[in-house]
């Protein structure tokens, strides 16, 4: 059963209100909650994470275990002048922030949308961050809203500033069920929400900024076409009206179940210059899900003899330089990538124990084995044999250590499962073990051996791409 409105919970400051909706169980069974934010975001950074903060404080209050804010939640600037200066790497001091809530509150933190610095190039970066503050996938925005309508009075273009994605990544298995990442105008495009339940998503999430004219006309009915149609939960955390002169957002996070119910939503935008920042929460019941799923099996009546939905990419090797690669909280220039698979990629390596020491990774930042689907495992092992071929070959070696440092207290010090291959010869160490002691202490500041340029790491990896075109 619902909460009526008329009992809706409301908490007022001079400055700051909440309304939180809250669904309730029709049994003593207990599932897990998630909460959806809404914020008035603007151009004042620092503003906008003391909401942030109050709207996350909130949430744990109601037992949240995943927290969604909209898209733009760490500004909305005036210009696009004002937008690049604003924006961050993934190593600056907002995410730090973000990261710093999420392991105060014992919470996952959906940043809906942060404007991510890579050198010159900006993306509208979906970010997912565990309880333990580390960062478990990054979704790059890959619709970007480049809509003209002057009779409407909307002029926007995200590519000014934004550049696209190319990637849409596999659902993250979260407390509250597996969890796949998209952004605002990705909802009109129902292939992505397909593919992603296709990959075992049970939750669609749609962190947006809807305009005020195409919210009123759309937002909900996208959002319940997109959980009826894939049987999903969905999320969606909205930017909540004027933000600038500019810039106004229609609001309405809601939650929705995979019958295409509302169980929980925030305010509509209908005018004036009043800010809203409310949190709606409800209940995750896997059961319904199911139940739904098995009671109407749509994705095993599709006819997939007729037509199919695929990724484009998922067996190739094409690999742009200019591109880059997570490698949790590091950036790898695509420009030393030299394999990629559907889920993993290898990339020579900064400080090399042998000639020819590489690393294999997969593509979604992940912590552990143990973190990774049935699906990322077999590739990740399918590839580094590949690699490991290959090293061998190019570096003539006839025997390889092949080596996972599972955690921190095995030697792991960059948070992301990979793999290192090292091609070995006959006495390349005075004792064969020796090349552990070595592994161990080859990426440590205190290691004197000298760290290899970009030029000689981009050099050895054009030089294995060709054992995989």
């Amino acid at each position: 059963m619902f909460v009526p409105l008329s009992q809706l919970i409301l908490k007022s400051t001079k400055f700051y209100k909440y309304f939180i909706i809250q669904t309730m169980s029709t049994n003593s069974k207990i599932y897990s909650k998630v909460a959806v934010c809404q914020m008035t975001a603007t151009n004042n950074k620092e503003k906008n994470l003391e909401i942030i903060k109050k709207l996350v404080k909130n949430s744990s209050e109601f037992e949240a275990k995943v927290v969604f804010l909209p898209e733009a939640c760490d500004y909305i600037a005036t210009d696009i002048t004002e937008a690049r200066s604003l924006a961050e790497s993934l190593n600056g001091p907002l995410l730090a922030e973000y990261k710093n809530l999420a392991k105060q509150y014992k919470l996952w933190l959906s940043i809906g949308g942060f404007h991510e610095r890579l050198d010159e190039t900006i993306y509208n970066s979906h970010i997912l961050i565990d309880d333990c503050g580390e960062i478990k996938s990054i979704y790059r925005k890959i619709h970007l809203f480049d809509v003209t309508i002057p009779e409407k009075n909307i002029f926007l273009k995200e590519s000014d500033l934004n550049t696209g994605g190319s990637q849409i990544c596999l659902p993250i298995n979260t407390p509250v069920g597996k969890l796949a990442l998209s952004t605002c105008y990705d909802l009109r495009f129902p292939e992505q929400s397909i593919l992603q339940t296709k990959m075992g998503a049970e939750i669609l999430s749609y962190p947006s900024a809807f305009t005020k004219v195409t919210g009123e006309a759309h937002w909900e009915v996208l959002l319940r076409a997109r959980a009826i149609e894939n049987q999903c939960y969905v999320v969606a955390a909205a930017q909540y009206g004027k933000h600038n002169i500019k810039r106004v957002s229609f609001g309405q996070s809601m939650i929705v179940d995979p019958w295409g119910k509302i169980l929980a939503a925030c305010e509509k935008y209908t005018g004036g210059e009043e800010a809203n920042e409310s949190v709606a929460v409800a209940e995750i019941n896997k059961d319904v899900l199911v139940k739904i799923r098995q009671e109407m099996p749509v994705f095993k009546h599709r006819r997939n003899d007729i037509y199919s939905l695929n990724l484009l990419r998922e067996e190739t090797n094409q690999i742009d330089d200019n591109e880059t690669f997570h490698f949790a909280d590091k950036v790898i220039p695509g420009s030393t990538v030299f394999c990629r698979s559907r889920y993993s990629y290898a990339f020579t390596n900064l400080r090399c124990v042998v000639p020819g020491h590489v690393l294999v990774s997969t593509l979604r930042v992940a912590n552990k084995l143990m973190d990774l689907t049935k699906e990322e495992i077999e590739d990740l092992f399918q590839t580094t044999v590949r690699v490991q071929r290959t090293v061998e070959q190019e570096y003539k070696a006839n025997s390889s250590t092949v080596t996972v440092q599972d955690g921190p207290f095995a030697g792991q010090t960059i948070p992301h499962v990979h793999v290192h291959i090292l091609p070995r010869k006959q006495g390349d160490f005075q004792r064969n073990d020796d090349v552990y002691l070595q592994l161990a202490k080859h990426d440590r500041d205190d290691n004197p051996s000298p760290l290899r340029s970009g030029e000689e790491m981009a050099e050895e990896a054009r030089r294995l791409r060709k054992y995989f075109l």
